[in-house]
């Protein structure tokens, strides 16, 4: 009887805990160490475009890489490890994800290991959860626009030809974030980035971190790797990662920059 006692406990202390990072999770955004702002942009070399040209080619191409994926078809791995009181867990879940534009999801499982309860309580609502999030009343929540967030610009990397920017989500949810994110100086991507929940996603979580790292296969950016730890108040500690791969994609044009606005003659207009 304690034995079950135990691994009920277990299994809803870490069902809490990473049940917090879903609504993060559905951003496909990673805490950056909060060193001043000021500091690093007075060591990073000056940003060729001003704030406001490096947001709007942002959005623009966001909005054109949408319009332009079709189809994607790809193998995720889900692994959650949770320590903690009163006990370890862990469990794995590999499956076949499919998108169809413009608000279409499906997920088939193909193999999973570990803990029942996590498998059941996490992987699967994790699921559930990001086939609403494409639709149109969640997707307007999570988008990263102006009018869910402020930009300030922290510095620019010529070597890796990346600007650095903060996000400062304009109000509180559990779609929005705080953090920061890595631009791609060329395609106008977001290829990394380090955040936190703008708010705390459940009583029993003291802190959430999301890492997220992005690809670039033919003309789109995609999801390479997610990493999202929640510490909670009973001393647990829950990490979740996704490794994402074998990506297929079918898109309206081989050539986006063939059909749209170059990046360069946008900046020029400003």
């Amino acid at each position: 009887m304690y034995t079950e006692y135990l691994e009920t406990v277990s299994s809803r202390t870490a069902s809490r805990a990473t049940a917090g990072l879903i609504a993060i999770l559905l951003l496909s955004s990673f805490v950056a160490p909060k060193a001043a702002a000021s500091d690093e942009a007075k060591a990073s070399p000056v940003a060729p475009l001003s704030l406001d040209q490096i947001v709007d080619n942002l959005l623009r191409r966001n909005g054109e890489r949408s319009r332009n994926l079709l189809h994607s078809e790809a193998t995720r791995i889900y692994h959650l490890t949770y320590r903690g009181f009163p006990g370890s867990r862990e469990a794995e879940m590999t499956v076949e994800a499919s998108y169809d534009s413009p608000a279409n999801k499906e997920f088939k499982i193909v193999l999973q290991s570990g803990s029942k309860i996590i498998v059941d309580r996490v992987f699967t609502k994790l699921l559930e959860a990001e086939r609403e999030s494409v639709q149109p009343e969640i997707a307007s929540q999570a988008q990263l626009n102006r009018e869910n967030y402020e930009f300030a610009l922290v510095g620019y990397d010529a070597a890796q030809g990346q600007y650095e920017l903060q996000v400062t989500p304009r109000h509180k949810s559990k779609y929005v974030y705080h953090g920061k994110i890595w631009v791609d100086a060329t395609d106008f991507a977001v290829t990394r980035i380090e955040a936190e929940p703008a708010q705390n996603p459940s009583f029993w979580t003291k802190k959430s971190e999301v890492h997220h790292e992005y690809q670039k296969i033919e003309n789109s950016w995609v999801s390479a790797r997610n990493e999202s730890i929640s510490y909670i108040r009973l001393g647990g500690r829950a990490t979740l990662t996704i490794e994402y791969k074998d990506y297929r994609l079918t898109e309206a044009h081989t050539d986006v920059a063939a059909v749209c606005p170059s990046a360069e003659h946008v900046a020029s207009s400003h």
